[in-house]
Protein backbone atom coordinates (compact mmCIF):
# COMPACT_ATOMS: atom_id res chain seq x y z
CA UNK A 1 0.00 0.00 0.00
CA UNK A 2 3.20 2.49 0.39
CA UNK A 3 3.99 1.81 -3.00
CA UNK A 4 0.38 2.83 -3.96
CA UNK A 5 -0.04 5.96 -2.08
CA UNK A 6 3.70 6.93 -2.94
CA UNK A 7 2.45 6.40 -6.68
CA UNK A 8 -0.17 8.55 -6.65
CA UNK A 9 1.52 11.26 -5.01
CA UNK A 10 3.92 10.92 -7.79
CA UNK A 11 1.18 10.97 -10.69
CA UNK A 12 -0.56 14.09 -8.76
CA UNK A 13 3.40 15.90 -9.50
CA UNK A 14 3.56 13.89 -12.66
CA UNK A 15 0.09 15.29 -14.26
CA UNK A 16 0.83 19.00 -13.61
CA UNK A 17 0.56 21.72 -16.62
CA UNK A 18 4.43 22.05 -16.96
CA UNK A 19 5.54 18.06 -15.65
CA UNK A 20 2.77 16.95 -18.58
CA UNK A 21 3.28 19.35 -20.94
CA UNK A 22 7.59 18.73 -20.38
CA UNK A 23 7.28 14.94 -20.34
CA UNK A 24 5.47 15.00 -23.87
CA UNK A 25 8.26 16.79 -25.27
CA UNK A 26 10.91 15.34 -24.24
CA UNK A 27 9.42 12.26 -26.23
CA UNK A 28 9.07 14.00 -29.37
CA UNK A 29 12.57 15.52 -29.25
CA UNK A 30 13.84 11.84 -27.71
CA UNK A 31 11.99 9.98 -30.70
CA UNK A 32 13.93 12.55 -33.30
CA UNK A 33 17.13 12.23 -31.76
CA UNK A 34 17.15 8.47 -31.31
CA UNK A 35 15.89 8.14 -35.24
CA UNK A 36 19.28 10.00 -36.11
CA UNK A 37 21.90 7.54 -37.16
CA UNK A 38 25.22 7.55 -34.54
CA UNK A 39 23.35 9.97 -32.24
CA UNK A 40 21.95 7.57 -29.35
CA UNK A 41 20.53 8.28 -26.08
CA UNK A 42 23.81 9.37 -24.49
CA UNK A 43 24.66 12.09 -26.72
CA UNK A 44 21.07 12.99 -27.10
CA UNK A 45 20.28 13.22 -23.05
CA UNK A 46 24.05 15.34 -23.32
CA UNK A 47 23.01 17.76 -26.14
CA UNK A 48 19.84 18.25 -24.35
CA UNK A 49 21.02 18.53 -20.98
CA UNK A 50 22.17 22.39 -21.58
CA UNK A 51 18.72 23.38 -23.07
CA UNK A 52 17.13 22.32 -19.59
CA UNK A 53 19.76 24.98 -18.02
CA UNK A 54 18.93 27.28 -20.71
CA UNK A 55 15.10 27.24 -20.02
CA UNK A 56 15.58 27.53 -16.16
CA UNK A 57 12.85 24.80 -15.18
CA UNK A 58 12.26 23.43 -11.63
CA UNK A 59 14.81 20.07 -10.78
CA UNK A 60 11.69 17.77 -11.07
CA UNK A 61 10.77 19.15 -14.34
CA UNK A 62 14.65 18.95 -15.60
CA UNK A 63 14.60 15.25 -14.66
CA UNK A 64 11.57 14.68 -16.04
CA UNK A 65 12.21 16.10 -19.28
CA UNK A 66 15.45 13.80 -19.30
CA UNK A 67 14.04 11.31 -18.22
CA UNK A 68 11.88 11.09 -21.12
CA UNK A 69 14.52 12.55 -23.64
CA UNK A 70 16.37 8.50 -22.67
CA UNK A 71 12.58 6.56 -23.57
CA UNK A 72 12.34 8.54 -26.41
CA UNK A 73 15.68 8.21 -27.64
CA UNK A 74 15.59 4.31 -26.52
CA UNK A 75 12.19 3.84 -28.77
CA UNK A 76 13.61 6.23 -31.80
CA UNK A 77 16.74 3.98 -32.06
CA UNK A 78 14.89 1.55 -34.40
CA UNK A 79 13.58 3.55 -36.74
CA UNK A 80 16.87 3.82 -38.22
CA UNK A 81 17.99 0.36 -38.10
CA UNK A 82 14.69 -0.96 -39.59
CA UNK A 83 14.86 1.78 -42.68
CA UNK A 84 18.73 2.71 -43.20
CA UNK A 85 20.13 -0.72 -41.84
CA UNK A 86 21.66 1.85 -40.04
CA UNK A 87 21.91 1.58 -35.64
CA UNK A 88 20.41 4.63 -33.93
CA UNK A 89 23.41 3.75 -31.53
CA UNK A 90 24.77 0.37 -30.24
CA UNK A 91 21.56 -0.84 -28.41
CA UNK A 92 19.87 -0.93 -31.87
CA UNK A 93 22.72 -2.67 -33.71
CA UNK A 94 20.58 -6.12 -33.00
CA UNK A 95 17.02 -4.49 -34.75
CA UNK A 96 18.78 -4.57 -37.68
CA UNK A 97 19.29 -8.54 -37.94
CA UNK A 98 15.35 -9.10 -38.45
CA UNK A 99 14.25 -5.30 -38.82
CA UNK A 100 16.12 -4.56 -42.24
CA UNK A 101 14.90 -7.72 -43.80
CA UNK A 102 11.19 -7.67 -42.47
CA UNK A 103 11.56 -3.62 -44.04
CA UNK A 104 13.23 -4.86 -47.91
CA UNK A 105 10.69 -7.70 -48.00
CA UNK A 106 7.72 -4.75 -48.24
CA UNK A 107 6.77 -4.97 -43.96
CA UNK A 108 8.52 -1.85 -43.04
CA UNK A 109 5.31 -0.62 -41.15
CA UNK A 110 4.74 -4.00 -39.55
CA UNK A 111 8.65 -3.84 -38.55
CA UNK A 112 8.06 -0.50 -36.95
CA UNK A 113 4.86 -1.19 -35.17
CA UNK A 114 6.05 -4.09 -33.97
CA UNK A 115 9.27 -2.60 -32.77
CA UNK A 116 6.74 -0.50 -31.74
CA UNK A 117 4.89 -2.15 -29.29
CA UNK A 118 7.76 -4.56 -28.51
CA UNK A 119 9.41 -1.59 -27.15
CA UNK A 120 6.02 -0.16 -25.18
CA UNK A 121 5.95 -3.81 -23.24
CA UNK A 122 9.68 -3.65 -22.52
CA UNK A 123 9.23 0.01 -21.05
CA UNK A 124 6.41 -0.79 -19.21
CA UNK A 125 7.71 -4.10 -17.15
CA UNK A 126 10.94 -2.21 -16.59
CA UNK A 127 9.32 1.01 -14.76
CA UNK A 128 7.04 -1.77 -12.87
CA UNK A 129 9.99 -3.31 -11.86
CA UNK A 130 11.82 0.45 -10.73
CA UNK A 131 8.48 0.34 -8.96
CA UNK A 132 8.73 -2.15 -7.32
CA UNK A 133 12.35 -2.54 -6.70
CA UNK A 134 13.61 0.20 -6.59
CA UNK A 135 12.74 1.50 -2.85
CA UNK A 136 13.71 -2.18 -1.72
CA UNK A 137 16.75 -2.10 -3.11
CA UNK A 138 16.78 1.43 -1.18
CA UNK A 139 15.95 0.13 1.80
CA UNK A 140 19.12 -2.22 1.94
CA UNK A 141 21.37 0.26 1.15
CA UNK A 142 21.08 2.45 4.21
CA UNK A 143 22.91 -0.09 5.88
CA UNK A 144 25.93 -0.11 3.22
CA UNK A 145 29.18 1.41 5.28
CA UNK A 146 31.77 3.50 3.54
CA UNK A 147 33.70 -0.24 2.82
CA UNK A 148 30.78 -1.44 1.08
CA UNK A 149 30.19 1.40 -1.21
CA UNK A 150 34.11 2.05 -1.92
CA UNK A 151 33.77 -1.71 -3.20
CA UNK A 152 30.31 -0.85 -5.21
CA UNK A 153 32.48 1.92 -6.94
CA UNK A 154 35.16 -0.41 -7.55
CA UNK A 155 32.50 -2.69 -9.14
CA UNK A 156 31.02 -0.58 -11.23
CA UNK A 157 34.51 0.22 -13.02
CA UNK A 158 35.29 -3.57 -13.53
CA UNK A 159 31.12 -3.56 -14.87
CA UNK A 160 31.92 -0.63 -17.49
CA UNK A 161 35.68 -2.29 -18.25
CA UNK A 162 33.98 -5.75 -18.66
CA UNK A 163 30.74 -5.75 -20.29
CA UNK A 164 30.78 -2.06 -22.29
CA UNK A 165 34.01 -2.54 -24.44
CA UNK A 166 35.95 -5.12 -26.54
CA UNK A 167 38.89 -4.37 -25.05
CA UNK A 168 39.35 -4.02 -21.13
CA UNK A 169 42.24 -2.13 -21.20
CA UNK A 170 41.21 0.71 -22.73
CA UNK A 171 38.19 0.96 -20.78
CA UNK A 172 40.33 0.65 -17.45
CA UNK A 173 42.46 3.22 -18.71
CA UNK A 174 39.37 5.58 -19.43
CA UNK A 175 38.05 4.86 -16.17
CA UNK A 176 41.48 6.20 -14.22
CA UNK A 177 41.67 9.03 -16.37
CA UNK A 178 38.38 9.71 -14.81
CA UNK A 179 39.25 9.42 -11.28
CA UNK A 180 42.19 11.54 -11.78
CA UNK A 181 40.41 14.42 -13.36
CA UNK A 182 37.58 14.14 -10.40
CA UNK A 183 40.95 14.88 -8.17
CA UNK A 184 41.16 18.33 -9.50
CA UNK A 185 40.05 20.76 -7.27
CA UNK A 186 40.39 21.51 -3.44
CA UNK A 187 41.30 18.78 -1.21
CA UNK A 188 38.17 17.62 0.59
CA UNK A 189 40.57 16.99 3.92
CA UNK A 190 43.18 19.66 3.64
CA UNK A 191 41.70 22.34 1.82
CA UNK A 192 44.47 22.62 -0.31
CA UNK A 193 44.38 23.26 -3.97
CA UNK A 194 44.89 20.12 -5.91
CA UNK A 195 46.02 19.91 -9.86
CA UNK A 196 44.60 23.61 -10.65
CA UNK A 197 47.44 25.02 -12.39
CA UNK A 198 46.99 28.29 -10.09
CA UNK A 199 43.46 28.97 -11.75
CA UNK A 200 40.49 29.61 -9.24
CA UNK A 201 38.26 28.71 -11.44
CA UNK A 202 39.36 24.96 -11.13
CA UNK A 203 39.45 25.33 -6.90
CA UNK A 204 35.72 23.68 -7.57
CA UNK A 205 37.14 21.01 -10.42
CA UNK A 206 35.44 20.22 -13.57
CA UNK A 207 31.47 21.06 -13.39
CA UNK A 208 30.05 17.03 -14.66
CA UNK A 209 27.66 18.73 -17.22
CA UNK A 210 30.22 21.17 -18.89
CA UNK A 211 32.43 18.02 -19.29
CA UNK A 212 29.63 15.91 -20.73
CA UNK A 213 28.54 18.37 -22.60
CA UNK A 214 32.01 18.95 -24.30
CA UNK A 215 32.46 15.11 -24.56
CA UNK A 216 29.80 13.94 -26.36
CA UNK A 217 27.94 17.19 -28.08
CA UNK A 218 31.20 18.67 -28.85
CA UNK A 219 33.03 15.62 -30.17
CA UNK A 220 29.76 14.67 -31.94
CA UNK A 221 30.62 18.09 -34.03
CA UNK A 222 34.31 17.56 -34.89
CA UNK A 223 33.48 13.77 -35.88
CA UNK A 224 30.55 14.97 -38.08
CA UNK A 225 32.75 17.80 -39.60
CA UNK A 226 35.85 14.71 -40.66
CA UNK A 227 33.10 12.11 -41.57
CA UNK A 228 30.76 14.59 -43.64
CA UNK A 229 31.33 13.10 -46.90
CA UNK A 230 30.81 9.95 -46.18
CA UNK A 231 27.22 8.27 -48.09
CA UNK A 232 24.62 7.20 -45.75
CA UNK A 233 22.14 3.94 -46.09
CA UNK A 234 19.35 3.92 -48.68
CA UNK A 235 15.89 4.36 -47.28
CA UNK A 236 13.52 1.75 -47.59
CA UNK A 237 9.77 2.15 -49.12
CA UNK A 238 7.78 3.32 -45.59
CA UNK A 239 4.49 1.29 -47.31
CA UNK A 240 1.60 1.81 -45.56
CA UNK A 241 1.82 4.86 -42.76
CA UNK A 242 -0.38 2.53 -39.80
CA UNK A 243 -0.94 -1.90 -40.33
CA UNK A 244 -3.14 -3.32 -39.34
CA UNK A 245 -3.65 -4.63 -35.67
CA UNK A 246 -3.08 -8.28 -36.31
CA UNK A 247 -0.24 -7.28 -37.57
CA UNK A 248 1.47 -6.03 -34.90
CA UNK A 249 0.62 -9.32 -33.35
CA UNK A 250 3.63 -11.67 -33.77
CA UNK A 251 6.44 -11.76 -31.12
CA UNK A 252 4.24 -10.03 -28.67
CA UNK A 253 5.34 -13.39 -26.74
CA UNK A 254 8.95 -12.73 -27.63
CA UNK A 255 9.05 -9.00 -26.52
CA UNK A 256 7.49 -10.28 -23.01
CA UNK A 257 10.67 -13.11 -22.66
CA UNK A 258 13.20 -10.37 -24.42
CA UNK A 259 11.50 -7.45 -21.46
CA UNK A 260 12.47 -9.47 -18.41
CA UNK A 261 16.36 -10.70 -19.66
CA UNK A 262 16.77 -6.84 -20.30
CA UNK A 263 15.59 -5.43 -16.81
CA UNK A 264 17.61 -8.11 -15.13
CA UNK A 265 20.64 -6.59 -17.41
CA UNK A 266 19.94 -3.00 -16.66
CA UNK A 267 20.01 -3.13 -13.09
CA UNK A 268 23.95 -4.27 -13.15
CA UNK A 269 25.88 -1.56 -13.26
CA UNK A 270 27.75 -0.97 -16.39
CA UNK A 271 25.93 -3.31 -18.57
CA UNK A 272 23.17 -1.18 -19.78
CA UNK A 273 20.94 -1.36 -23.40
CA UNK A 274 23.29 -2.99 -25.39
CA UNK A 275 23.57 -5.99 -23.40
CA UNK A 276 20.25 -6.18 -22.53
CA UNK A 277 19.08 -6.22 -26.75
CA UNK A 278 22.15 -8.96 -26.91
CA UNK A 279 21.38 -11.27 -24.18
CA UNK A 280 17.43 -10.81 -25.28
CA UNK A 281 18.45 -11.51 -29.11
CA UNK A 282 20.57 -14.81 -27.89
CA UNK A 283 17.97 -15.92 -25.87
CA UNK A 284 14.90 -15.69 -28.33
CA UNK A 285 17.03 -17.31 -31.23
CA UNK A 286 17.88 -20.56 -29.08
CA UNK A 287 14.27 -20.61 -27.99
CA UNK A 288 12.29 -19.84 -31.15
CA UNK A 289 14.76 -20.54 -34.28
CA UNK A 290 12.90 -23.54 -34.99
CA UNK A 291 12.77 -23.05 -38.46
CA UNK A 292 16.22 -20.90 -38.81
CA UNK A 293 14.06 -18.30 -39.69
CA UNK A 294 16.08 -15.63 -37.94
CA UNK A 295 18.08 -12.70 -39.60
CA UNK A 296 15.80 -13.42 -42.57
CA UNK A 297 12.73 -11.43 -41.63
CA UNK A 298 11.76 -12.92 -38.25
CA UNK A 299 9.04 -10.87 -36.12
CA UNK A 300 10.50 -12.35 -33.05
CA UNK A 301 14.12 -11.42 -33.55
CA UNK A 302 12.83 -7.76 -34.09
CA UNK A 303 10.76 -8.05 -30.88
CA UNK A 304 12.97 -9.62 -28.29
CA UNK A 305 15.70 -7.13 -28.90
CA UNK A 306 13.76 -4.38 -28.56
CA UNK A 307 12.10 -5.15 -25.74
CA UNK A 308 15.35 -6.02 -24.29
CA UNK A 309 16.78 -2.80 -25.03
CA UNK A 310 13.88 -0.80 -23.50
CA UNK A 311 13.24 -2.83 -20.54
CA UNK A 312 17.32 -2.18 -20.15
CA UNK A 313 17.18 1.45 -20.15
CA UNK A 314 14.44 1.26 -17.43
CA UNK A 315 16.44 -1.19 -15.52
CA UNK A 316 19.09 0.97 -15.14
CA UNK A 317 17.34 4.26 -13.56
CA UNK A 318 17.29 1.34 -10.11
CA UNK A 319 21.03 1.63 -9.38
CA UNK A 320 21.81 4.94 -10.40
CA UNK A 321 18.80 6.26 -7.99
CA UNK A 322 19.04 3.70 -5.32
CA UNK A 323 22.69 3.54 -5.22
CA UNK A 324 24.02 6.63 -7.04
CA UNK A 325 25.73 4.29 -9.76
CA UNK A 326 25.27 4.57 -12.83
CA UNK A 327 23.43 1.16 -14.74
CA UNK A 328 24.37 2.60 -18.17
CA UNK A 329 26.19 5.45 -20.45
CA UNK A 330 22.86 7.37 -20.84
CA UNK A 331 21.83 7.04 -16.73
CA UNK A 332 26.00 8.24 -15.76
CA UNK A 333 24.90 11.29 -18.09
CA UNK A 334 21.56 11.91 -15.96
CA UNK A 335 23.84 11.16 -12.76
CA UNK A 336 25.66 14.10 -13.84
CA UNK A 337 22.52 15.92 -13.80
CA UNK A 338 21.41 15.17 -10.48
CA UNK A 339 24.94 16.53 -9.21
CA UNK A 340 24.76 19.54 -10.94
CA UNK A 341 21.14 20.14 -9.41
CA UNK A 342 22.50 19.84 -5.63
CA UNK A 343 20.64 16.23 -5.91
CA UNK A 344 22.61 13.46 -4.29
CA UNK A 345 21.81 9.85 -5.28
CA UNK A 346 21.44 7.01 -3.19
CA UNK A 347 19.30 5.37 -0.40
CA UNK A 348 18.07 8.45 1.46
CA UNK A 349 17.11 10.00 -2.05
CA UNK A 350 13.58 7.98 -1.63
CA UNK A 351 12.97 9.84 2.13
CA UNK A 352 14.92 13.06 1.63
CA UNK A 353 12.53 14.04 -1.59
CA UNK A 354 9.82 11.82 -2.22
CA UNK A 355 7.84 13.60 -5.00
CA UNK A 356 10.69 13.87 -7.07
CA UNK A 357 11.69 10.70 -7.36
CA UNK A 358 8.14 9.12 -7.77
CA UNK A 359 6.65 12.22 -9.53
CA UNK A 360 9.92 10.82 -12.32
CA UNK A 361 8.14 6.78 -11.88
CA UNK A 362 5.17 8.45 -12.70
CA UNK A 363 5.94 10.25 -16.10
CA UNK A 364 7.90 7.30 -17.23
CA UNK A 365 4.70 5.38 -16.83
CA UNK A 366 2.76 8.41 -18.95
CA UNK A 367 5.95 8.65 -21.39
CA UNK A 368 5.53 4.83 -22.36
CA UNK A 369 1.89 5.72 -23.53
CA UNK A 370 2.78 8.92 -24.60
CA UNK A 371 5.41 7.31 -26.84
CA UNK A 372 3.24 4.40 -28.29
CA UNK A 373 0.66 6.63 -29.07
CA UNK A 374 3.42 8.54 -31.23
CA UNK A 375 5.15 6.01 -32.68
CA UNK A 376 2.70 4.22 -34.31
CA UNK A 377 0.52 7.16 -36.04
CA UNK A 378 3.25 9.78 -36.36
CA UNK A 379 6.21 6.89 -37.37
CA UNK A 380 6.13 8.35 -41.11
CA UNK A 381 6.84 11.53 -40.41
CA UNK A 382 9.77 10.03 -38.04
CA UNK A 383 10.55 8.20 -41.13
CA UNK A 384 11.07 10.87 -42.94
CA UNK A 385 13.42 12.85 -40.69
CA UNK A 386 16.03 10.43 -41.40
CA UNK A 387 16.42 12.01 -44.86
CA UNK A 388 17.09 15.51 -42.86
CA UNK A 389 21.09 16.52 -43.80
CA UNK A 390 22.87 16.54 -41.00
CA UNK A 391 24.39 20.27 -41.88
CA UNK A 392 21.26 21.48 -40.07
CA UNK A 393 21.37 19.69 -36.76
CA UNK A 394 24.81 20.08 -36.26
CA UNK A 395 24.73 24.41 -35.82
CA UNK A 396 21.72 23.48 -33.43
CA UNK A 397 23.82 21.37 -31.02
CA UNK A 398 26.63 24.02 -30.99
CA UNK A 399 24.11 26.66 -30.27
CA UNK A 400 22.21 24.92 -27.31
CA UNK A 401 25.84 23.99 -26.08
CA UNK A 402 27.11 26.85 -26.05
CA UNK A 403 23.97 28.65 -24.71
CA UNK A 404 23.20 26.29 -21.96
CA UNK A 405 26.74 25.70 -20.76
CA UNK A 406 27.13 29.64 -20.52
CA UNK A 407 23.53 29.77 -18.75
CA UNK A 408 24.78 27.36 -15.89
CA UNK A 409 27.70 29.48 -14.64
CA UNK A 410 27.86 32.76 -16.77
CA UNK A 411 31.39 31.68 -17.08
CA UNK A 412 33.80 31.82 -20.63
CA UNK A 413 36.49 30.03 -18.79
CA UNK A 414 33.26 26.65 -18.59
CA UNK A 415 33.18 27.91 -22.23
CA UNK A 416 37.21 27.05 -22.99
CA UNK A 417 36.73 23.51 -20.89
CA UNK A 418 34.04 22.04 -22.85
CA UNK A 419 36.16 22.63 -26.16
CA UNK A 420 38.91 21.27 -24.52
CA UNK A 421 37.18 18.17 -23.07
CA UNK A 422 34.68 17.82 -26.54
CA UNK A 423 38.79 17.70 -28.03
CA UNK A 424 39.83 14.65 -25.44
CA UNK A 425 36.47 12.67 -26.64
CA UNK A 426 36.98 13.80 -30.28
CA UNK A 427 40.51 11.74 -29.53
CA UNK A 428 38.92 9.04 -27.44
CA UNK A 429 36.87 8.66 -30.51
CA UNK A 430 39.60 8.56 -32.91
CA UNK A 431 41.56 5.60 -30.87
CA UNK A 432 38.01 3.89 -30.32
CA UNK A 433 38.11 4.54 -26.58
CA UNK A 434 34.75 4.48 -24.92
CA UNK A 435 33.90 7.91 -23.36
CA UNK A 436 31.37 6.19 -20.39
CA UNK A 437 34.28 5.22 -18.21
CA UNK A 438 35.53 8.58 -18.27
CA UNK A 439 32.00 10.01 -17.34
CA UNK A 440 32.00 7.42 -14.60
CA UNK A 441 34.97 8.47 -13.00
CA UNK A 442 34.59 11.60 -13.35
CA UNK A 443 31.32 11.26 -11.70
CA UNK A 444 32.27 8.83 -8.70
CA UNK A 445 35.62 9.96 -8.59
CA UNK A 446 34.78 12.27 -5.08
CA UNK A 447 32.11 9.78 -3.37
CA UNK A 448 34.53 7.23 -4.14
CA UNK A 449 37.88 9.43 -2.18
CA UNK A 450 35.59 10.36 0.38
CA UNK A 451 33.98 6.75 1.81
CA UNK A 452 37.52 5.66 1.31
CA UNK A 453 38.49 8.73 3.62
CA UNK A 454 35.68 7.84 6.01
CA UNK A 455 36.42 3.84 5.68
CA UNK A 456 40.13 4.37 6.63
CA UNK A 457 39.76 7.10 9.51
CA UNK A 458 37.20 4.70 11.14
CA UNK A 459 39.96 2.26 11.32
CA UNK A 460 43.04 4.35 11.87
CA UNK A 461 44.09 3.92 8.67
CA UNK A 462 43.70 0.29 8.55
CA UNK A 463 43.35 -0.94 5.26
CA UNK A 464 41.62 -4.19 5.87
CA UNK A 465 38.40 -3.02 6.51
CA UNK A 466 37.97 -2.55 3.21
CA UNK A 467 37.32 -6.40 2.87
CA UNK A 468 36.33 -7.24 6.18
CA UNK A 469 32.42 -6.44 5.56
CA UNK A 470 30.65 -9.29 4.36
CA UNK A 471 29.25 -7.20 1.78
CA UNK A 472 32.03 -5.41 0.22
CA UNK A 473 34.02 -9.29 0.66
CA UNK A 474 31.13 -10.26 -1.71
CA UNK A 475 31.17 -7.30 -4.00
CA UNK A 476 35.06 -7.86 -4.38
CA UNK A 477 34.54 -11.39 -5.56
CA UNK A 478 32.28 -10.40 -7.85
CA UNK A 479 34.45 -7.68 -9.34
CA UNK A 480 36.87 -10.14 -9.75
CA UNK A 481 35.17 -12.90 -11.89
CA UNK A 482 33.59 -10.23 -14.55
CA UNK A 483 37.46 -8.57 -15.14
CA UNK A 484 39.14 -12.44 -15.31
CA UNK A 485 35.87 -12.92 -17.87
CA UNK A 486 36.54 -9.77 -19.18
CA UNK A 487 40.18 -9.99 -20.03
CA UNK A 488 39.58 -14.09 -21.07
CA UNK A 489 37.23 -13.15 -23.41
CA UNK A 490 39.39 -10.27 -24.91
CA UNK A 491 42.54 -12.86 -25.17
CA UNK A 492 40.11 -15.04 -27.06
CA UNK A 493 39.32 -12.44 -29.29
CA UNK A 494 42.73 -11.59 -29.89
CA UNK A 495 43.87 -15.43 -30.51
CA UNK A 496 41.13 -15.66 -32.93
CA UNK A 497 42.02 -12.58 -34.95
CA UNK A 498 45.42 -13.66 -34.92
CA UNK A 499 44.85 -17.52 -36.13
CA UNK A 500 42.16 -15.46 -38.74
CA UNK A 501 45.13 -13.57 -39.95
CA UNK A 502 47.57 -16.19 -40.33
CA UNK A 503 45.14 -18.31 -42.46
CA UNK A 504 44.49 -15.42 -44.65
CA UNK A 505 48.17 -15.20 -45.07
CA UNK A 506 48.71 -18.61 -45.87
CA UNK A 507 46.00 -18.50 -48.53
CA UNK A 508 47.66 -15.75 -50.38
CA UNK A 509 50.91 -17.65 -50.23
Amino acid sequence: MDILSSLAQGFAVAVTPANLAFAVLGCFLGTIIGALPGIGPVNGVAILIPLAFALGLDPTTVLILMSCIYYGCTYGGRISSIMLNIPGDASSIMATLDGHPMAKAGKASEALAISAVASFIGSTIATIGLTLFAPMLASVAIYFGPSDYFALYVLAFAMIGGVGGASPWKMLLAGFLGLMLATVGLDPGTGLARYTLGSFNLYDGFDPVVAIVGLFAISEVLVYLETAHHATGTLVPMGRAVPKFREMLPGMGAAVRGSFIGFLSGILPGAGASQGAFMAYVAERRYSNKDDTFGKGDPRGLAAPEAGDNAAAGGALIPMLTLGIPGSGTTAVMLALLISLNIQPGPLLFERQPDMVWGLIASLYIANVVLLVMNIPLVGMFTRMLSMPQWILMPFIIMVSFLGVYSISHSTFDLMVMIGFGVVGYIFRKLDISLIPLVLGLLLGADMENNLRRALSISNGDFWILVQSPIAATIYAITAAVLAAAFALAFRSARRGHSGALADLERDV
